[in-house]
């Protein structure tokens, strides 16, 4: 069983929080998509409103576990200050150390301290045993509400929990609740979307899907590597495949966007990863646009994930618009291929 974050005591408790802050910067360095942090907000101020005292984790992008200047979480501190005025929050100049046990110790019910990048340290993507115990002094109760690292057996996902009363999050239990329901009882049609590239990452996906879905559409790049490495998926009387392309097959042709589009209007129930085509390039932008507006369009419950997806989406003005929009990349095929994942496993009672 796992608790959730109104299951267990934060009332003036210090309450370690795994969020997932690894957002875009742009090139002076603030952040340029805030998606991931707005999507935080609702446990935080959850936390806030209980008189936690709330102390925030995440790692950013890549370090290799070294200090990298230009990664340090200042800009998210510039942008969590933005989005929750009125409320003090500092930051530590690093993640563990007694300066930060400190700045833990001192926090007021209500105020929060944003630790440092964790992977300025080897012991976050190592795993490290004392790494995650100092993570875990700081605080009387974990929270994760990280959903994007769910996948990732590293120490701040799924060894401090050892250590500490624990619970997810408010958008942890959201990710959960509506990824569940898309595999165990989604609202029948449902209509799975891939696009992207790389099919060797996404036939356990594809697989795992059909056994609920009615109809699978694929694009031009994943019909392709079917074809080329002779892969077999389990449901091919499921799979609708395009019928034509656009210059080079970078972008789906018309008659498919009309025939995906005739699919997408009986569908009760919508899932979408990965974009129709290289929509970076105005050029080949149209199909992925056209699936993302006739989604909205329609009457289904619609769920899109996906980095790229999500990189489209708002590109295109379409962030707002669809029932639930996932914060999770390389998660959600892990968590809809049936896998096992480690941060959620770490929180069983």
């Amino acid at each position: 069983m796992i608790k959730t974050i109104r299951e267990i005591k934060v009332s003036q408790k210090r309450a370690l929080m795994r969020a997932d802050f690894n957002v875009g910067l742009d090139e002076e360095g603030k952040v340029s998509e805030d998606f991931r942090i707005r999507a935080a907000l609702a446990t935080i101020n959850y936390l806030k409103e209980k008189g936690a005292r709330i102390i925030l984790m995440s790692h950013l992008d890549d370090p290799a576990g070294a200090v990298v200047e230009n990664l340090r979480l200042n800009p998210v501190l510039e942008k969590l200050r933005e989005l929750l005025p009125g409320i003090k929050i500092i930051k530590a100049d690093d993640c563990v150390g007694q300066a930060v046990k400190d700045l833990a110790f001192n926090l007021k019910p209500g105020e929060i301290l944003l630790l440092e990048n964790l992977r300025f340290h080897k012991g976050e993507e190592e795993n490290e045993e004392d790494f995650a115990r100092e993570l875990a002094d700081l605080a009387e109760v974990y929270i994760n509400d990280a959903f994007g690292v769910c996948h990732r057996n590293h120490a701040s996902v799924v060894s401090v929990p050892k250590y500490l009363p624990k619970a997810m999050g408010l958008l942890l239990e959201k990710e959960i609740e509506v990824l569940s329901q898309l595999l165990e009882n989604p609202a029948k049609p449902l209509l799975v979307i891939i696009g992207g590239k790389k099919v060797e990452t996404k036939t356990k996906l594809i697989n795992n899907l059909c056994r609920v879905a009615d109809w699978v559409l694929v694009n031009n790049l994943i019909t392709r590597e079917l074809e080329e490495k002779k892969i077999a998926l389990s449901f091919p009387e499921k799979i609708i495949k395009p019928v034509d392309a656009a210059r080079g097959n970078f972008d789906i042709g018309p008659e498919t966007i009309n025939l995906f589009k005739e699919k997408i209007s009986h569908a009760r129930t919508i899932f979408w990863n990965g974009p129709l085509g290289k929509f970076e390039e105005e050029e080949f932008s149209r199909g992925t646009r056209a699936i993302g507006q006739a989604i909205i369009d329609s009457m289904a419950f619609s769920v899109v994930g996906g980095g790229a997806t999500a990189e489209a989406i708002n590109k295109f003005g379409f962030s707002n618009r669809f029932n639930h929009l996932s914060t999770g990349g390389g998660v959600i095929l892990a968590f809809l291929s049936g896998e096992e994942l480690p941060g959620i496993k770490a929180l069983e009672e």
